[in-house]
């Protein structure tokens, strides 16, 4: 069956960011942020620290991206209320991320504030902010969330952040679907695109929980983008989603003991990126 041709075709968002077949981009999930419920008092010089050690664990075991992320700040704020203080601790950490490594980073400003995402990635010199939910609408944690791509699309030409890409969840894990349920994931998928997403990703129902390679083929089927995994990759799983996935997002497997808030463990990372380095082509 012929894909939908809904805009004209662009370059491909991953070529341009990491020049490698099936990138692989690690996360940095950053302890509490002032603002934050669970932040107690850090001093934030120790929460970038250990951002910076994470980083050079993953960009030493050889990862082709990493994505910063305000993670325990729960419960999430929605976009309209996540205030300057987090804005201002997500961009000092990415700078010191940045400072630390040269590998290519992006963020994700959670929960699903694109536009906030996008600042920061314009001030630290990111390539690219993750959207959650990107266009129609879902029932998240944080109650009823429209897509931003209107709003966030406008604003990325207003500081004239087109060099940003947009990776764009389909049918995003922690949420209920309901509202859309008429609509295919393949559908949904087609409407990102429509919505000018860069990239689209696959997830499973939530962190660290599998993707499954039926859930890729739902996605692709709608889209002429590039496809990549955003939930629960293992060294085990990397033959069969990366037969139909084009790379990857990969947090909580890389953790010490499997644990999303634990540091990056170099062992971990050094299986994955073996098993990967096994289904990878040359360019």
């Amino acid at each position: 069956m012929a894909k939908p041709k809904v805009l004209p075709e662009k370059p491909n968002a991953l070529l341009q960011l990491f020049n490698i077949d099936k990138p692989i981009i690690g996360v940095i999930h950053l302890a509490a942020l002032p603002g934050a419920p669970r932040y107690n008092g850090q001093p934030l010089r120790e929460i970038y620290a250990a951002a910076v050690r994470d980083a050079r664990t993953l960009a030493a075991g050889g990862v082709d991206g990493i994505i910063v992320e305000n993670a325990s700040d729960m419960p999430f704020s929605r976009p309209e209320d996540i205030g300057p203080s987090t804005v201002a601790a997500l961009t000092a950490a990415c700078l010191e991320v940045r400072g630390a490594v040269d590998t290519p980073i992006g963020i994700t400003c959670v929960a699903n504030a694109v536009i906030p995402a996008l600042g920061i990635a314009k001030a630290v010199g990111a390539g690219w902010v993750r959207a959650n939910q990107w266009a129609n609408a879902y029932i998240a944690n944080e109650g009823f969330l429209n897509g931003p791509a209107p709003a966030a699309m406008r604003y990325r030409s207003a500081i004239r952040a087109e060099e940003i890409h947009i990776f764009a969840d389909v049918h995003v894990k922690f949420g209920a679907h309901a509202i859309t349920a008429d609509r295919s994931i393949t559908e949904q998928a087609t409407d990102a695109e429509w919505f000018d997403a860069d990239v689209l990703i696959a997830t499973g129902t939530r962190t660290g929980s599998p993707t499954q390679p039926a859930e890729v083929d739902e996605v692709r089927a709608g889209t002429n983008l590039p496809v990549i995994v955003g939930s629960g990759l293992s060294p085990e799983q990397v033959p069969d989603l990366f037969a139909v996935a084009d790379g990857a997002i990969i947090g909580q497997w890389l953790k010490t003991d499997g644990v999303w808030w634990n540091a990056v463990d170099p062992r971990r990372v050094e299986a994955l990126m073996s098993a990967v380095a096994k289904v990878r082509k040359p360019l």
